[in-house]
């Protein structure tokens, strides 16, 4: 796996994967302990409810999502974020579409192409 990425990230430059129907990300920087990442969703689209074992926080830079975290669920708009535990059930609904700032800890080895 490659430990790092480059030192800039041109988002015109960089290819958006499809992780899922009406779901679009960019891996941004990272290295083996660090990983950020954008994720823009379109209006209904379904981020299903899932587990890893990294760190989580992210950041609701546009769009309105509906969170579910564990037992807990909150609807948040641009300015907001949430964190989550490794290992927490988690998964969101895109009520206006968004971007959202995925921040990992460790890296999400399984994002990259290798």
């Amino acid at each position: 796996m490659k430990t790092r990425s480059e030192t800039f990230q041109i988002e015109s430059q960089m290819a958006w994967e499809n992780p899922g129907p009406g779901i679009t990300r960019q891996i941004m920087g990272y290295d083996g302990q660090l990983m950020i990442v954008k994720v823009k969703f379109e209006k209904g689209a379904i981020g299903a409810m899932h587990e890893h074992y990294h760190s989580q926080a992210t950041y609701v830079a546009s769009g309105k999502f509906e969170l579910t975290i564990g037992d807990k669920k909150e609807v948040l708009v641009a300015g907001d974020g949430y964190y989550v535990a490794p290992d927490e059930l988690h998964g969101c609904v895109c009520l206006e579409e968004g971007i959202l700032i995925d921040t990992f800890s460790p890296v999400r080895a399984d994002f990259l192409k290798l």
